[in-house]
């Protein structure tokens, strides 16, 4: 194919550029799709935790998986050009229709706000999502191969400098995207009634894919397209099984042996097929490994922001809320590639150091290791500080006295007394089996026992008031709130029901002497009313809780001052986080350099040491060690239930060391080749066979080797 030379710009050919601003907006499009999609499910679709999190990790997987089907389109049937405009289209589409699938107006035919028929909502998102998968996974091998064809031979350099700046695309659209996507979510919106706009923020995405479309074909007259070579994949298949079934049948001692187990398909493949395939099952044996990097890398999104969660988040003046840590990855990322590669390579190579591609790996795996050893060693920190809990046959009382009398309360081994409106300090830990009996009594009258089944494994707050009365309430909280929010649930000792509300939630009717169950907010001060027919109209109805921290829990009681209106008190259930949001920093940025070195230089390596009609075949294999981590992180934190998280962290530490070791020994038998060399000796060779053929004097020799 005659090419002529594409324009340049800083020594880089111009049509560069075009591709990192498309994967700069690809990456924006689907990041910000992928954010919020856990929050849709739980919130629009109202399904559990599980389930969100099961559909939303098998859609990732997805997303890695059909990379493998890209490649093949790409290699074999369209060429890497005319894959990614046609799959970026399904993309586009995909985004278009989980965007209209979450308008609720579209079937909300009588206005209330919540979508009458909730199945069409579903089937139209999970259509979406399937179309989505099929565009991301399809194009993402293309678009990083494509790029690097785009350089001629003797620009590796610029070619490795290529693969930093496709990365830094990469997160620096998913950077700004988790950053922007919530902001639109809040939004408001709607046509009959006001609500999250998710349209709007699933509408973003689907916009800018449509623009990254049209940035990419713009590019098209300065795209070095390479013709796609038939179907390679099968070719490749075919050949293997040749060689398999070939070496089997000539296994008695009687026949020569091969240098290598694929010479056994000479017969019937060429050479030139034969070294390529050798050249990729040589990188896709030092794949193996791979995916354990990833299985810890993930866990980002899901592990460390739990962890977060436990975690306070005021950093000096700042509020973090914890998913928002995950942002700390994309930001250092967008710092650590330019230092990486304009200073600590270079100072490197000075030193006289050979950092090859595969040492530059097997360093990346070593530092995600030690990230996760960091994070053990700051679980145990939060662990110092984390409330104890109930766990087997154990029970938690806690006894709070909502009258105006002094009650004394005896339980096993302990006397309590409690003047009125006051609190045991802690919660008492007893053994469900030994919990022998539980009297109360106020001064001058009866002593009254407690019966009341204690349910193991709980917490539960006994409510006193005189002269004998009581209520055991079974907390609903046996753990710190989820997603570093607070748990804030109302006493109410008026003898009316009240109606607590509070930033947009309701407690309704809370009966007297009773508790309401916990409701969780963000931090910061919230404002309440509180309404009741017992409560004279002249009363100040609005009130305001203290300033609420992370993961804390408070009972406020309501009660009855001397003008009939109601004041408020509290009681701590569950202290606040202490440890800091910022200790997680140190682990982030032993991941983040771990990534660089590892992650960047994966790709460079996938290019570099592939033929060139399997380049999109490799990208393709690298993809899919990533999707196997996924696999990974499900398995193993479904099968391993540990008592202590620090103990998994440490688990994973271990196990991504041992793979660390066994990459490095495997690195030291690997020889580095240039593919183009290889097929271009092969070109040479072809040449003087052509050569011989229209001289037949020269064949008389050659010819012994061919009849085999």
């Amino acid at each position: 194919m005659g090419m002529s030379k594409s324009p340049g710009c800083f020594g880089y050919p111009l049509s560069i550029f075009f591709i990192v601003a498309n994967e700069f907006c690809e990456r924006f499009s689907y990041y910000g799709m992928r954010g919020i999609l856990i929050l849709y499910f739980t919130n629009f679709f109202s399904w559990d935790d599980n389930m969100s999190t099961a559909i939303y990790h098998t859609f990732v997987a997805l997303c890695y998986l059909t990379p493998i089907l890209g490649a093949l389109i790409a290699d074999s049937w369209l060429g890497k050009f005319k894959t990614i405009v046609s799959l970026s289209i399904v993309y586009t589409i995909g985004q278009a229709v989980i965007s209209v699938s979450s308008i609720n107006d579209l079937t909300d035919h009588n206005h209330d706000g919540t979508p009458d028929s909730l199945p069409v909502h579903v089937a139209l998102s999970m259509i979406g999502l399937a179309l989505i998968a099929l565009g991301t996974g399809g194009i993402k091998p293309c678009v990083s191969a494509f790029g690097g064809d785009q350089f001629e031979e003797g620009q590796e350099k610029r070619r490795n400098r290529f693969f930093s700046m496709f990365y830094l695309a990469i997160n620096a659209g998913s950077l700004l995207s988790t950053i922007i996507t919530p902001m639109l979510r809040v939004q408001q919106c709607g046509i009959h009634s006001k609500q999250a706009c998710y349209p709007l923020a699933f509408g973003v995405p689907a916009a800018l894919m449509a623009v990254s479309l049209i940035v990419f074909i713009l590019g098209s007259g300065m795209y070095k397209k390479f013709q796609p070579q038939g179907n390679i994949m099968g070719k490749v298949a075919r050949c293997i099984h040749f060689a398999i079934k070939n070496r089997f049948r000539h296994r008695s001692k009687a026949f020569p042996k091969r240098e290598h187990w694929l010479d056994w398909a000479k017969e019937k493949y060429d050479e030139r097929l034969i070294s390529q395939i050798k050249m990729v099952m040589r990188v896709m044996f030092l794949y193996i490994p791979l995916p354990m990097f990833w299985a810890l890398f993930d866990q980002q999104g899901s592990r460390w922001t739990l962890q977060a969660a436990t975690m306070s988040g005021k950093i000096g003046a700042l509020e973090i809320q914890p998913d928002q840590m995950q942002t700390v990855n994309a930001i250092l990322i967008v710092i650590m590639v330019p230092i990486f590669d304009a200073v600590l390579y270079p100072l490197i190579a000075k030193c006289g150091l050979n950092f090859t591609s595969l040492k530059k790996m097997t360093v990346g795996m070593f530092l995600a290791s030690l990230a996760f050893v960091v994070a053990a060693i700051v679980q145990v920190e939060i662990d110092k500080t984390l409330p104890v809990f109930p766990n087997g046959n154990e029970i938690q009382i806690k006894v709070l006295n909502i009258g105006n009398n002094t009650m004394n309360i005896s339980l096993p081994g302990e006397m309590v007394t409690l003047d009125r409106l006051s609190q045991t300090n802690a919660y008492m830990t007893f053994d469900v089996n030994k919990l022998t009996s539980i009297n109360i009594s106020s001064p001058g009258s009866p002593v009254t026992a407690v019966t009341d089944d204690f349910k193991q494994g709980q917490r539960h707050t006994l409510l006193v008031w005189a002269p004998n009365h009581y209520l055991v309430v079974k907390d609903d909280l046996n753990q710190k709130p989820k997603k570093g929010e607070n748990g804030i649930r109302f006493v109410n000792t008026f003898n009316e029901l009240i109606t607590v509300t509070m930033s947009g939630k309701i407690y309704a009717n809370v009966s007297s002497n009773n508790a309401s169950n916990y409701q969780f907010f963000p931090s910061g001060i919230k404002g309440f009313t509180i309404s009741s027919t017992e409560i004279p109209p002249q009363c100040q109805p609005n009130f305001h809780t203290h300033y609420l921290e992370f993961g804390s829990a408070y009972t406020y009681l309501v009660q009855r001052k001397d003008d009939s209106c109601p004041e408020v008190q509290s009681f701590e259930d569950i202290s606040a986080n202490t440890v800091n949001m910022a200790l997680q920093i140190p682990q982030y940025f032993l991941l983040t350099c771990g990534e660089v070195v590892f992650s960047v230089t994966g790709l460079e390596f996938s290019y570099s040491q592939a033929p060139s009609n399997m380049k999109s075949v490799l990208q393709a294999g690298w993809l899919l060690t990533v999707a196997i981590g996924n696999i990974i992180v499900l398995i193993v934190a479904g099968a391993g239930q540990f008592s202590k998280q620090w103990a998994e962290y440490i688990l994973f530490a271990a196990l991504l060391l041992v793979v660390c070791i066994i990459f490095a020994i495997m690195t030291r038998f690997y020889t580095y080749i240039n593919p183009a060399e290889i097929e271009a000796q092969f070109d040479e060779d072809e040449k003087k066979k052509s050569l011989e053929k229209s001289n037949p004097y020269i064949t008389l020799g050659a010819n012994s080797q061919t009849q085999m």
